[in-house]
């Protein structure tokens, strides 16, 4: 396949779209990031790329906490408006009917809406240019009960998370496969007869009594 050269950008995709929620004691705000991920998985280390322009700099500086929550499908509308307004002029709690709600390890709210939200304690500031980045370590983690099975286990795709391309948001797909499905052992099928009905086997005789 041919493909045309560009110069290098900042074009990677698909990224969670997530709303930072962050706080002084005095005022909070939501502010949505696109460029986060994890860093590091002995401790869980995260991050989170801000322009110092923007209302959330100066406080998620100040107290060196912030909350990443996820955005589901059904909050897109809120992740667009809390990119594009400001808080310094709207409450964007409020303007798009979210809900604060306590975290267990910082002081600032987490979003109640939010299926699962990370929190977080700065660690490192790091200038890189338009953006600074807040390096992390996530502290705590608040998961919403419906997201866990009969086990405890987490499903995470029951949170029809959100995803950003390019200027786009997206819902999430169909599963493709879990991690390490491309290595699995194949079972073998039983032999089919007709009707595709699978053929009784024959139990081996290991000359004992049963």
């Amino acid at each position: 396949m041919s493909k045309v050269a560009w110069k290098g950008g900042a074009l990677l995709g698909p990224l969670p779209p997530v709303m930072v929620s962050c706080g002084n004691g005095e005022t909070d705000n939501i502010i949505t990031v696109a460029w986060t991920g994890i860093t590091c998985t002995h401790p869980p280390k995260t991050y989170i790329s801000i322009r110092p322009s923007r209302h959330s700099y100066p406080i998620i500086r100040e107290t060196g906490e912030f909350v990443i929550n996820l955005a589901p499908a059904s909050l897109v509308r809120a992740v667009d408006y809390c990119g594009i307004f400001t808080g310094a002029k709207v409450d964007k709690f409020e303007k798009c009917g979210l809900t604060r709600a306590p975290a267990q390890a910082v002081k600032c709210p987490l979003i109640a809406e939010a299926p699962l939200s990370l929190e977080c304690r700065v660690t490192d500031v790091i200038p890189l240019g338009s953006h600074d980045m807040f390096l992390a370590d996530i502290v705590a983690v608040d998961v919403e009960e419906s997201l866990l099975d009969e086990r405890g286990a987490l499903c995470l795709s029951r949170a029809e998370l959100v995803a950003f391309a390019h200027g786009e948001y997206f819902a999430l797909g169909d599963k493709l496969g879990k991690f390490g499905f491309s290595a699995a052992k194949k079972k073998p099928h039983p032999p089919r007869g007709k009707g595709g009905r699978p053929v009784p086997q024959k139990r081996k005789d290991h000359g004992g009594k049963t």
